[in-house]
Formats: structure tokens, C-alpha cells, sequence
């Protein structure tokens, strides 16, 4: 609440704007195939929030919203969409955390996840193998947040 509108307004132009934009292109092609699946990066904070980054938070709780939105609106056209939402996932992004290994401590799994497993997961929802998953969020995590 104590933050600059600019700031705000920035992040969530970028993280719900920019996946609205990107989605709706993608859509367009998709409907002329009447088949295609859509992931969405969503994030641990959009599903429990956070201290400090009510922009982040709040972007990312919008994006979720708008896959349950768009997956409904385009599933009966052949589209899936669908989000995973990463935790904790080793990159430059949590470097700078200060109570970093408290927060591994927390995590049942007892690490950070990796870019491989993340993808993994992107991946899968791709795949012939999720061909029934549409407006899912999916977590990854290591169980810090149990969905």
C-alpha cells in the first residue's frame, strides 16, 4: 500500500498485461487450428502473497485468475491454458533474499527447486500426456505451499 503507483503499475503491466497480450496473439493462431496449449508462469506469491511486493502478488493472483478465465473461454475451442507456479527456484532472482536459508528450512523437500524441474513441469503441461488438464495452476514448490 505504501508503494509508488509507478511501481505498481509497472509490474503489473509487465507480469498480467504482458501475459494477456502474449496470450491473445497466441489464441488467435490457435483458433485456426482449433488446438494449442497455453502456459502461464504464475508464482507462489500470487497464490499467498508477500510482504513488500503487493505489485508482484497481486500480478500474479490476476494471472491465475485469467488462466481459469481463458482456459474456460478457449477450452471448448480446442486451447488449453494452463499455469505453473514456481516457489522457491534457484536463480539470480532469490539471491539477494536475506533470510534465504530460513526459508529452505521451511521447504518439506529441504532445497530450491531448479529450471529443469520447472520446465519439466511446462513440459508436461504441453504434452499429449495433459491432454485433460486445462485451468490448473501447478505448483512447484517442494511442498512449501501444498495446493
Amino acid at each position: 500500500v505504501l508503494m509508488a503507483n509507478e511501481n505498481f503499475e509497472k509490474v503489473v503491466r509487465t507480469n498480467l498485461f504482458g501475459a494477456f497480450y502474449v496470450s491473445k496473439f497466441l489464441a488467435k493462431k490457435m483458433l485456426l487450428k482449433r488446438s494449442g496449449c497455453i502456459v502461464n508462469m504464475a508464482s507462489l506469491a500470487g497464490q499467498t502473497g508477500n510482504m513488500g511486493q503487493v505489485n508482484y502478488a497481486a500480478s500474479k493472483a490476476g494471472l491465475i485468475a485469467m488462466t481459469k478465465t481463458m482456459a474456460a473461454e478457449l477450452g471448448p475451442r480446442g486451447i488449453r491454458v494452463n499455469a505453473v507456479s514456481p516457489g522457491f527456484i534457484e536463480t539470480e532472482m532469490i539471491q539477494n533474499i536475506p533470510q534465504l536459508e530460513a526459508f529452505k528450512k521451511q521447504i518439506p523437500l529441504g532445497r530450491f527447486g531448479t529450471v529443469d524441474e520447472v520446465a519439466g513441469v511446462v513440459s508436461f503441461l504441453c504434452s499429449a500426456d495433459a491432454a485433460y488438464v486445462n485451468g490448473h495452476t501447478l505448483s512447484v514448490n517442494g511442498g512449501l505451499f501444498p495446493s
